[in-house]
C-alpha cells in the first residue's frame, strides 16, 4: 500500500528530500501560496510546527500556482517570502503542480486517497492533508479551514 515516505520532493534550495524522513510523524500537507486571501494561514501553520514539532509532528508547504496564479514567483521568491513575511521554519518545497497531468506524485495519491466535497480534485490554495504516523492520509481540510481548527485532529493522531 502507497504510503507518504515512498514519495520525495525537491525543496526550495533544490536539494531532493526523501519524504521517509518524515515516517512515524503526523504530517499536515498544504499545498501554498503567497498572494492568496489564506496566506495568513502561514501563522497558524507555523504555530502548529513551533508548538507540536518536539511531538513528531511536522507541516510541509507545497507551493501552487494553479489557482488564479497566486503564486508567481521562483523558488527563491517563495523562500525569501515565507522567511521576511511569515518567519516560516516549517519545511518548504520546490512549486508544483498539484491537479492535472503534471501534478506531483505526492498530491496525485493525496488526492486519490482523500476525496473532497466535489471529487478528487484540489479546489484551491491552502487545503490541507493530514497524515498519521503509519503514513495514510487520516483527512482533509478545505482550504477555509485555519490551522488551529485542525489541532484537535492533530492532537488525537499524536496520541494514536
Amino acid at each position: 500500500m502507497t504510503a507518504l515516505p515512498d514519495f520525495s520532493a525537491r525543496t526550495l534550495d533544490g536539494e531532493m528530500r526523501a519524504l521517509s524522513v518524515y515516517a512515524d510523524q503526523v504530517v499536515l500537507v498544504v499545498n501554498t501560496a503567497s498572494r492568496c486571501g489564506f496566506t495568513p494561514q502561514y501563522l497558524g501553520l507555523e504555530d502548529l510546527w513551533q508548538r507540536r514539532q518536539h511531538q513528531g509532528f511536522a507541516v510541509l508547504g507545497f507551493p501552487c500556482n494553479q489557482f488564479a496564479r497566486q503564486e508567481p514567483g521562483t523558488d527563491a521568491d517563495i523562500a525569501q517570502f515565507c522567511i521576511t513575511e511569515y518567519d516560516v521554519t516549517f519545511p518548504v518545497f520546490s512549486k508544483i503542480d498539484v491537479n492535472g497531468p503534471r501534478a506531483h506524485p505526492l498530491w496525485r495519491w493525496l488526492r486519490e486517497s482523500r476525496h473532497g466535497w466535489f471529487g478528487n480534485r484540489i479546489k484551491w490554495n491552502f487545503t490541507k492533508f493530514l497524515i498519521g504516523r503509519d503514513g495514510q492520509v487520516i483527512d482533509r481540510f478545505a482550504p477555509v479551514i485555519k490551522p488551529s481548527a485542525i489541532e484537535r485532529h492533530i492532537v488525537t493522531a499524536l496520541a494514536a
